[in-house]
């Protein structure tokens, strides 16, 4: 992936384990400040920019991803493709692609802004709390994933169908549901109406 200069000031390649900061926004997603990553999420949370990613197949099969067991936020529950949190002044779009290549060693060939969501959710079973100002992509992957088991537990290929199946048995992340109907008209773009979505 490109190094831009929010991306380069925000590695840490000499291994120190820096904090790492995310930005902080008010109500209208204008940057207000940064706060460290763990300390945003404690309760009551803080509102800080975060990003979706929704990537589809040829067959308009949404990937899911299960999150690795060692995450410290939501570990093993299934969510979408990707998510996260750009870097201070990195632009979402930048952050959606390099968190899916990090991610799931792929780089989406189209990936497209489906608007924005903001949400509060808390984790009952870690106690913390989402408040984000969330950036919406949906995309396709025509490429061989090659997830980093650090980040990803498990993915799968799901038709809507599937997807509300598994979604009535398996754990999904608190913002799965919130995120996903929020990029709906996108992904309905997208995939066509034969996919369901």
């Amino acid at each position: 992936m490109p190094i831009t200069p929010a991306t380069a000031a925000n590695s840490s390649s000499n291994g120190t384990g820096e904090a790492i900061l995310l930005e902080l926004v008010d109500e209208d997603g204008k940057t207000i400040g940064t706060a460290e990553k763990l300390a945003a999420h404690q309760a009551p949370g803080q509102l800080h920019r975060a990003f979706s990613v929704f990537l589809f197949d040829e067959q308009g099969r949404l990937l899911l991803q299960q999150r690795a067991l060692g995450k410290y936020h939501s570990p093993g529950v299934w969510s979408n493709t990707c998510c996260g949190h750009p870097y201070p002044g990195e632009a979402p779009f930048a952050a959606a692609a390099r968190r899916t290549y990090e991610e799931l060693g792929v780089s989406p060939s189209l990936l497209a802004e489906a608007g924005t969501v903001r949400y509060n959710h808390p984790d009952p079973d870690s106690g913390l709390v989402e408040q984000e100002f969330n950036h919406l992509f949906v995309g396709m992957v025509q490429s061989q994933l090659k997830p980093d088991p650090e980040e990803v537990g498990s993915t799968v290929f799901v038709t809507a169908r599937e997807l509300a199946e598994r979604h009535e048995q398996d754990p999904f992340s608190a913002w799965f549901m919130t995120v996903l109907d929020a990029a709906r008209p996108a992904i309905k773009e997208l995939t066509g109406t034969s996919a369901g979505w």
